[in-house]
């Protein structure tokens, strides 16, 4: 999952300029919109996925009035920093770069595997040029990678476009974005081997909101204990998809 490049001193700044508070607003959740199946916008052209279902239920139990924003990936977090919304539930993943800038709950998705994907037949040995999303834990990880070259681009969409296209030999995302790609695509093939990266996906809020933070912390964990979780995780990334 994701791992955002910041500028830590640039948005410690603004840090805590908007406090949400966790009985008397409306919360604003903020998501990518554009990384199906944790959010995507469907053709009510509303935001809908996993993330969206469990930042409904969250939002019920704690009795808060929700409101969803969506934002470009490469400046989720600055706009979080700066007040625009209250909330980052966008599939990212738990880093300790990100945990400087913001706070996150407890996991409400275990770590999932990444994964490579190229157009049909082509093995790992053939791959130099390797595609993946900005500011990710996956370009991260391909930046570190002997004798391979990172491009990256700024949606999730464009990196299967570039493997496609001949821009990239291939692309490494989150599996669990890949395997549709992969089954709907004649053309395209998951290949290698899987990649864990990441310490699982929570929920992100300015480091001022402690008491927003508690509030969706204890739903997370009740949810983990009343099987609510493992029912949604199930529905949206298939039997097979690690769960609590």
């Amino acid at each position: 999952m994701k791992k955002l490049i910041l500028s830590t001193a640039a948005l410690a700044l603004s840090a805590g300029m908007v406090m949400a508070d966790a009985h008397s607003k409306t919360i604003r959740m903020g998501t990518e919109g554009a990384y199906p199946p944790y959010n995507f916008i469907n053709d009510a052209g509303e935001v809908d996925g996993y993330e969206r279902e469990l930042g409904d239920e969250m939002c019920a139990r704690a009795k808060l009035t929700c409101e969803w924003v969506t934002n470009d990936w490469d400046s989720i977090i600055p706009n979080l920093v700066s007040g625009n919304y209250d909330t980052i539930i966008a599939g990212m993943s738990i880093t300790p770069e990100r945990d400087e800038v913001l706070d996150f709950t407890q996991n409400y998705l275990p770590p999932d595997p990444s994964a490579f994907l190229a157009m049909e037949g082509v093995m790992m040995d053939d791959v130099v040029v390797i595609a993946a999303q900005t500011g990710t834990i996956q370009a991260s990880h391909v930046a570190s990678m002997e004798g391979k070259t990172l491009v990256e681009f700024a949606t999730p969409d464009e990196t299967v476009a570039a493997v496609r296209n001949g821009e990239a030999d291939a692309v490494l995302a989150d599996k669990a974005f890949l395997v549709p790609v992969a089954d709907e695509g004649e053309d395209v093939a998951l290949m290698g081997d899987d990649v864990m990266l990441g310490g699982g996906i929570g929920l992100g809020v300015r480091e001022s909101d402690t008491e927003l933070k508690q509030t969706f912390d204890a739903i997370i964990g009740e949810m983990k204990a009343d099987g609510t979780l493992n029912t949604m995780i199930t529905k949206w990334f298939g039997e097979e998809a690690l769960t609590f």
